[in-house]
Parts: C-alpha cells; structure tokens; sequence
C-alpha cells in the first residue's frame, strides 16, 4: 500500500452546472459526492474520481453515437434531394439498343 503525503484535490473545474441526473458538467460528480467530498478520506476521493472518468467516457460515447446518427441523417437526406443546378451533369448510361451515333452528320 502507497502513504499518501497529500489529501486527493478537488476535481472541479469551476464549471458548477448540473445535468438532468444531478451530475456536474465539470467534473462529473453526484450532488452526494460534491457534498461529502470534504468528508471523504482519501481511498474514497479516489473512488469517487474513478466513477467521474467513467461518468464522462459514457458521456462522451453517448455524443460520438449521437453525432454519428446525425450524420447519417444528414447523408440520407442529401441523397434524397434534387441534385443542384450548380452541380456537374451526371453522364447517363443509354441502354436501349437503338443508340443514337451522331457522328455521321454535319452541321
């Protein structure tokens, strides 16, 4: 077992705002655990800190899955719309059999 010479800080950030759930969008803490941090030895401060790093990598994967759909919307729907005026022609294919060769005639 390490000693520890030094109380675990504070892992606030000084952005004091909470989500629906209670937790702080600075450091991740419960209301709890912001209350009793003063009261906590330090193998709790520790514990707490672990939660608030998972508290936030579920935080951050929620995000990553929430743009990632955005963006597949926004591709679904660009492929839906009429392609703009500005855009290159798309060459088509002609696939009847009756092709059209215009190099015999002259202008």
């Amino acid at each position: 077992m390490q000693l520890e010479f030094f109380d675990v800080p504070s892992p606030c950030v000084g952005v004091c705002q909470s989500d629906e759930k209670g937790c702080c969008l600075g450091c991740m803490r419960t209301r709890d655990e912001r209350k009793e941090w003063i009261n906590l030895d330090n193998d709790n401060k520790q514990k707490v800190i672990k939660r608030c790093i998972q508290r936030k990598r579920r935080q951050d994967k929620k995000k990553l899955d929430k743009a990632t759909e955005v963006i597949a919307i926004t591709e679904e729907q660009h492929q839906a719309e009429q392609p703009s005026l500005l855009d290159p022609p798309i060459k088509s294919n002609l696939s009847n059999d009756s092709d059209l060769d215009f190099g015999d005639f002259e202008l």
